[in-house]
């Protein structure tokens, strides 16, 4: 059975989408077969999708086409007559084509007395669709108050469009299931018994109608809409937690002035065709099924069961048919989830993370609304964790990274953290591997560290008296770093972070010598204060920030012979340079480049200042990195694990000549300070892991365990030739992909341009320069991207699939970097190169 359906755009913007599918028809039409009068003449309908055929997932099939109408429901009403004539036009013009039934989209189904008049006079049977929008907007409802876990015999849903067909055959509905209803009214002076006519007596009792849509902000935090005029509820009025199912179109939320993250608006009267379900000719699972419209759905639902009927008509839907469409249309394999707003998927957490606010609501009587302190309020689950905590961090601290987390699913939140586990809300545990980009060389809460913070705290010692006194415990740690510090390294300043430990480094040599120039390595990462950013070696972490410090040059990692050009000039202040680039993708320097650096530095006057932030305290297999290569800065910067992890802590060590330089006198001692840098119990932290760190020679333990990963590793990559490298040292590695997309995509539209009608590399060939140039770069981008999602994949797999945490370097997407804590035993390397290994062999299809 073959069916037709004519819909039309609900705004001007979707008319001309509308106006722009019908240009690139023809176009089409005119490039494969040439020109043609006739198909440059005036359309009645405008194609849009023949879907050929359609398979259900009970196995039935059907045939179907959707037209459009190209006109706004502004349009229509203002020539009624007219469009129906073009709707008569239309249903005969798709029964020539074969259909045995027509479904009426929108407004084509509202002019014609809600389709009666439309079935009195058409030649073939009509459905409006509005059962099948009716129940989906129902289940909506019923999945929210799931989901919320509400009683619905204690709630009160604002029923908006009353009484339209859809909002009373809803309002029917909910009073079935027993939720309390207001009902927003479009019937002018009518009593309550007039405007309830429809619906029986033994709910009224249960109902309060309004003509007013403000008499329902302060009662209700549910609203389902289905008016035909739109733009009705105003969201910025809506309490906190509302939720507005808009099930019809025009929308029925006007457009908000600004966004608010307490609110819901949801794709009412929507469902989607579950991957059981083939709509015609799919390619890549790539097919129309999404967000269908009821009343598009239904047509479909009669057609696969062979059902030629006008079935919604009429301002009066019976509940029981309402049901009896939903049902089979399930059957079929048609559901409302997910849930969607203005098309963007919604997930469970996100309409969970609202509860807080319906519990508060609903708890009370009077329905008025309540302030809520948090979520311990309730009974805690697990549920109640994650979705609260993925809700607040979406709402105020970033966003577009909790959509980042949520798309790559890594969206986890812990509650426990041991050693080298990390157990989540769902009690499974994950095997770190990342251990704070290098924080956490001892662990996750490290127990000698923490039982000396813990009698710190007892003992009630001071903390913040660095600029009062003399303190006690910072002093000690600053003795105990310059003993352990590579060379003549004998005065340290306290900070808070490696970023800030990096500004103070800077503003230590500009004071020391008072050159205006600072050198420091190209794919370099010192962080993103506005001074650490100035000589971080990539454009994307400084572009938006511009202009940066002055007189920062960069050179290339590993060339001595253009940093010796550049620190000639004897106007540079200092190189800064890590001894391995960590976030640049864990690149090692060549042998004797640091040696040789420091060499020039001592030469040209430079102060040569080493950024251990990341390579510090026993990561690569020395306590220092520059050991490697018995390099003796003038600066040195430590973070990171210097506390265990525990607290924040930076420390900028240098020579005394340098800081007697700097700061030796009595008008320049506290040019730099910090208010919360040199606390007693941060220092007290850091002593304790410095003595952890050495007694259990973790150094010693990370070259040895750090030798026999990356020996594993390297044997797995020779199999796989996605994987070009393994780099580092000790237990500091990088994994560098590369699966090449180069080409793909303009291979992609010259498959395309071949395959469709007409001759599409000439309409390309005359395309404009500018469009052209602009189209290369978005291309080359979209490769570059398609790399670094192969990569990510390896992310996602391996915490997904094996419970194992990994992530990529800050500069480099598709590097992976292993960053294990120092006290990782080899069960769990060998548990980690076994899931590695697993993931590329469950990733090898193409092999370059």
């Amino acid at each position: 059975m073959k069916f037709g359906f004519i819909a039309h755009p609900t705004s001007i913007e979707l008319k001309r989408y509308v106006k722009m599918l019908d240009l690139f028809d023809r176009a089409t039409q005119d490039l494969h077969s040439g020109y043609d009068r006739q198909l440059w003449s005036h359309r009645n309908l405008v194609p849009f999708v023949d879907f050929g055929q359609i398979q259900s997932a009970t196995g039935a099939t059907c045939e179907g086409v959707v037209h459009y109408l190209p006109m706004t429901a502004e349009e229509m009403l203002a020539s009624a007559r007219t469009v129906q004539q073009r709707i008569f036009d239309g249903i005969s013009a798709m029964e020539r084509m074969g259909a045995s039934l027509i479904g009426l989209g929108g407004f084509t189904s509202i002019i014609g007395k809600r389709g009666l008049e439309t079935a009195k006079q058409a030649k073939l049977p009509v459905t409006s669709g509005n059962s099948l929008t009716t129940y989906a907007g129902y289940k909506v409802i019923c999945q929210l108050i799931d989901w919320l876990q509400l009683k619905p015999d204690e709630i009160s849903i604002a029923i908006v469009g009353y009484p339209g067909s859809i909002c009373l055959s809803l309002a029917k509905l909910l009073l079935m299931l027993g939720c309390r209803l207001d009902l927003v009214h479009r019937t002018r002076d009518a009593n309550k018994s007039e405007i309830l006519e429809d619906i029986p007596i033994k709910w009224h009792e249960k109902i309060t109608v309004t003509d007013k849509i403000e008499d329902c902000y302060r009662r209700n935090l549910i609203y389902a809409t289905a008016t035909s005029s739109g733009d009705i509820i105003d969201p910025q009025q809506l309490q906190p937690g509302s939720i507005v199912v808009d099930i019809a179109l025009p929308r029925d939320v006007k457009k908000p002035k600004q966004s608010r993250n307490d609110i819901l608006l949801i794709d009412g009267g929507c469902v989607t065709a579950s991957e059981q379900i083939k709509l015609g000719g799919e390619s890549l699972h790539l097919g129309i099924k999404q967000q269908l419209n009821g009343c598009l759905a239904e047509t479909m639902v009669l057609a696969l069961e062979e059902r030629a009927e006008c079935f919604s008509i009429g301002r009066t839907l019976a509940p029981e048919k309402v049901l009896e469409i939903g049902k089979l249309a399930e059957q079929h394999g048609f559901t409302t989830l997910p849930l969607a707003s203005y098309g963007q998927r919604i997930s469970k957490e996100t309409v969970y993370s609202l509860r807080r606010f319906h519990q508060t609501h609903f708890a009370d009587n009077s329905i008025g609304i309540k302030p809520f302190d948090n979520l311990t309020s309730f009974n805690s689950t697990q549920t109640d964790t994650h979705a609260a905590t993925l809700h607040r961090f979406r709402s105020h601290i970033n966003p577009m990274m909790a959509d980042f987390l949520q798309m790559q699913h890594c969206d986890r939140v812990f509650e426990h953290a041991e050693k080298c586990t990390l157990t989540d809300t769902n009690s499974r545990k994950f095997l770190d591997m990342v251990a704070g980009y290098g924080c956490l060389n001892l662990g996750h809460n490290p127990t000698e560290v923490i039982k000396t913070t813990q009698q710190f705290l007892q003992n009630s010692l001071p903390n913040f008296i660095q600029y009062i006194s003399i303190p006690q415990q910072t002093s000690l740690l600053a003795e105990r770093l310059c003993e352990i510090a590579p060379g003549q390294l004998k005065r340290v300043f306290f900070s808070n972070s490696g970023a800030e430990a990096v500004e103070a480094a800077i503003k230590l040599a500009k004071a020391a010598n008072g050159r205006p120039q600072l050198v420091y390595a190209d794919n370099s990462y010192h962080g993103k204060t506005l001074g650490a950013l100035s000589i971080t070696g990539r454009e994307k972490h400084c572009k938006h920030f511009r202009p940066l410090l002055p007189g920062c040059i960069n050179v290339p990692f590993g060339d001595i012979d253009a940093l010796t050009e550049v620190l000639t000039s004897q106007t540079v202040s200092a190189f800064i340079v890590e001894p391995i680039q960590g976030e640049g993708g864990v690149h090692v320097p060549p042998p004797g480049y640091l040696s040789a650096a420091q060499a020039i530095c001592q030469k040209t006057g430079t102060l040569f200042i080493v950024d251990e932030i990341q390579t510090g305290l026993g990561r690569t297999g020395k306590l220092f990195a520059g050991e490697w290569e018995n390099i003796t800065p003038d600066i040195l910067i430590l973070a990171k694990s210097l506390s265990g992890g525990l607290i924040p802590i930076g420390a900028t060590l240098s020579t005394v000549d340098v800081w007697d330089a700097a700061y030796g006198s009595s008008g320049r001692f506290l040019l730099h300070t910090s208010t919360f840098g040199g606390g007693n119990l941060a220092a007290t932290a850091a002593i304790a892991a410095i003595d952890a760190i050495v007694e259990q020679k973790l150094a010693q333990r990370a070259e040895s365990l750090g030798n026999y990963l990356k020996q594993s590793l390297e044997q797995i990559a020779a199999t796989y030739p996605f994987i070009s490298e393994i780099r580092g040292k000790g237990l500091m590695l990088g994994i560098q992909f590369k699966q090449n997309f180069e080409g793909a995509i303009e291979a992609c539209a010259h498959e395309l341009a071949t395959r469709f009608p007409g001759d599409w590399f000439r309409t390309y060939q005359f395309l404009p320069d500018e469009l052209k140039s602009h189209m290369t770069g978005v291309i080359k981008e979209m490769e570059k991207s398609l790399a670094e999602m192969f990569c990510m994949r390896f992310v996602t797999k391996l915490g997904n699939d094996h419970q194992i945490l990994t992530f990529v370097t800050a500069n480099s997407s598709t590097v992976m970097r292993i960053q294990p804590p120092l006290i990782i035993t080899k069960q769990e390397i060998d548990y980690f190169v076994e899931s590695f290994a697993t993931v590329c062999k469950e990733m090898s299809t193409f092999m370059d």
